[in-house]
């Protein structure tokens, strides 16, 4: 406790100008005395603490021994609070540590810039997702703490073609991509390293047998997740689809400007290419008779045909 208490000392020190002891008491919720022994203690190990009497009076570390303001700037130095900000949103570290690791960033901060430093406050980064239950954030804990240990897994998984499979998989690292958690591993069962998406795990069960950490790092396990998924025929796919202006905002959001041509009567012309067709006839169906698809006219004739079968599914569904 002790240790921990010199080292929030150090860190109030370092982020304030001067600090009074009654203050330093307060929020460590020690005496004033106990206070006094640890800034002598500090004081003997090296740190320069000096001490000013009056109404104004207090402790303050000599700007002799604060970090080097030339480090970073104070753009960058917010910039990097900013980030680790978004990153409590992901409970990727226990609050603890993260409020620790902001302490440290925040004494970088040079004095004469702290000021300044509600400018960090403009811009907040939020990773979490909308779907964010206490299931999901179980999930993920048991699986952080799986890959701390070294423990084997074993859940039930849900492919993207809908196929359940019993996985016992050797927990590699946890990455956060666009708004969703997925899981690095060696799966047992393929013989190689797959990734998971968290939300497609089941009845995850954290096994008491230990494994032997592999030697691909995150950044190889990573590079293998690059490769673009490509359509059956390994090409890529032009189009061109023309959008009614009511769906203008969801165009907006989904497709880059460049891409986006608008015409007079407010209707939208998007030319993109993409790398799967299943998504691609899954997007075109998302906007139903709010898009036409202008070209290639194998995908149009592709999407009246997907169309024409779900009509007749429902149709049969009909007369049962």
């Amino acid at each position: 406790m002790k240790l921990e208490r010199l080292m929030a000392i150090t860190i109030l020190l370092l982020n304030r100008k001067r600090v009074q002891a009654q203050e330093l008491a307060d929020r460590l919720e020690v005496s004033l005395r106990t206070v006094y022994r640890d800034l002598d203690t500090l004081g003997q190990a090296g740190i320069p603490i000096v001490s000013y009497t009056g109404m104004e009076g207090g402790y303050e570390i000599m700007d002799s021994f604060r970090l080097d303001r030339q480090l970073l700037s104070f753009d960058e130095l917010t910039a990097l609070s900013t980030a680790l900000r978004g990153l409590e949103t992901t409970k990727a570290y226990d609050r603890s540590n993260m409020d620790l690791l902001l302490s440290k960033v925040g004494a970088m901060v040079a004095q004469a810039e702290q000021g300044r430093a509600g400018e960090g406050n403009r811009i907040h980064i939020d990773f979490t997702p909308w779907k964010n239950s206490e299931e999901d954030r179980s999930r993920y804990d048991s699986l952080r703490q799986a890959v701390n240990d070294r423990k084997l897994i074993r859940f039930t998984y849900t492919s993207r073609k809908g196929e359940e499979q019993e996985r016992e998989v050797e927990p590699m690292a946890l990455v956060l991509k666009t708004y969703s958690w997925y899981l690095h591993g060696y799966c047992r069962l393929r013989g190689d390293y797959r990734i998971f998406k968290l939300s497609r795990i089941r009845e995850l069960s954290i096994q008491s047998d230990t494994f032997i950490r592999r030697t691909e790092s995150l950044a190889e396990l990573n590079d293998r997740w690059k490769k673009p998924e490509t359509n059956e025929a390994n090409e890529a796919i032009h189009v061109a689809l023309l959008f009614e202006a009511s769906v203008a905002v969801s165009v907006m959001d989904r497709f880059d400007e460049r891409d986006i041509e608008r015409l007079a009567d407010g209707k939208l012309i998007v030319r993109t290419t993409y790398t799967s067709e299943n998504w691609l006839i899954g997007t075109v169906l998302y906007y139903r008779t709010d898009v036409i698809v202008l070209k290639p006219a194998s995908i149009a004739a592709k999407v009246r045909q997907v169309a024409l079968e779900i009509a007749e599914q429902y149709s049969a569904s009909d007369q049962v």
